[in-house]
């Protein structure tokens, strides 16, 4: 049984690299886009609800459009939906990634013009130009110089990198510092530092870094995983997670987090892996 988030089909289309395994009523290669939008929602089906988000700047593969939807494979995880034709566009390679827990575009290099749109942390860009206080995009807009880093050039420490969107309200699906779920966190501070990770966390639970022995001492950036969510150790008595308990982005400590989510009835831990 294939995983629709994960297999680049829909049924009217499917990558050549399914072909003789996945029906469809063509084949196709697709083609590269990046997505202009400073957020768009990833859809399970057009118009169908939020699976996940893709940011400014990150790249996908088209493989069809139709009336006014794209159905594309992000880069970044490999995962399937449908988006909006409009968040999609060309552009040169990026060249910076945004490092800030979110930032703004400006027309202009002055923090007191009014400012042309949010974009949060793992967004990419095309540097040109570097001014004294800001950097220059290649369509002509403005970000802080402070916000910005290098590709390549990533964060060391992803519990400190998930510590940066305390208090960020929980969205199912969310990516960005708008609105963010459990698995969204941990891939943003993973993706932060350059450490490869699937978008949900039933995904994580099976490939995010080496599972651990039942009984291994927790340690700072660990990974614990209930059935449906994730969450991230700071200490090893003390996590970090986008919860609908606190519905944000919140410490807890670790024993008080277990004890609370099993007398839900969300069962006990089911998993330990360390990035």
């Amino acid at each position: 049984m294939t995983d629709r988030r994960l297999t680049p089909a829909n049924g009217r289309v499917a990558h050549v690299s399914l072909k003789g395994r996945v029906a469809a009523e063509r084949y196709v290669t697709g083609e590269s886009a990046r997505i202009v939008a400073p957020l768009a929602d990833l859809l399970a089906r057009p118009d169908g609800p939020r699976d996940r988000q893709v940011l400014m700047g990150e790249r996908v593969t088209v493989l069809d459009r139709h009336e006014g939807f794209a159905f594309v494979q992000a880069e970044k995880d490999g995962y399937c939906g449908y988006l909006p034709e409009a968040a999609l566009g060309e552009g040169r390679a990026a060249t910076h990634w945004v490092a800030a827990p979110a930032t703004h575009l400006y027309h202009e290099p002055s923090l007191k013009t009014p400012e042309v749109a949010c974009l949060t942390m793992g967004a990419r860009l095309t540097i040109v130009a570097e001014h004294p206080r800001f950097m220059e995009t290649a369509d002509g807009l403005f970000v802080p110089r402070p916000h910005l880093r290098a590709l390549g050039d990533w964060a060391a420490d992803p519990a400190a990198v998930a510590e940066s969107f305390l208090g960020t309200p929980y969205l199912w699906g969310g990516n960005s510092r708008a609105g963010i779920d459990c698995s969204g966190l941990v891939q943003a501070a993973l993706l932060a530092c350059g450490i490869p990770c699937p978008g949900d966390s039933d995904m994580q639970e099976r490939s995010a870094g080496a599972a651990l022995p039942a009984g291994t001492p927790v340690r700072r950036g660990d990974l614990l995983f209930w059935k449906g969510h994730v969450a991230m150790a700071v200490s090893p008595d003390r996590l970090i997670h986008a919860n609908g308990f606190q519905m944000a982005v919140g410490h807890e400590e670790t024993a008080e987090a277990i004890a609370r989510i099993e007398a839900q009835g969300e069962g006990s831990v089911t998993a330990h892996r360390r990035p």
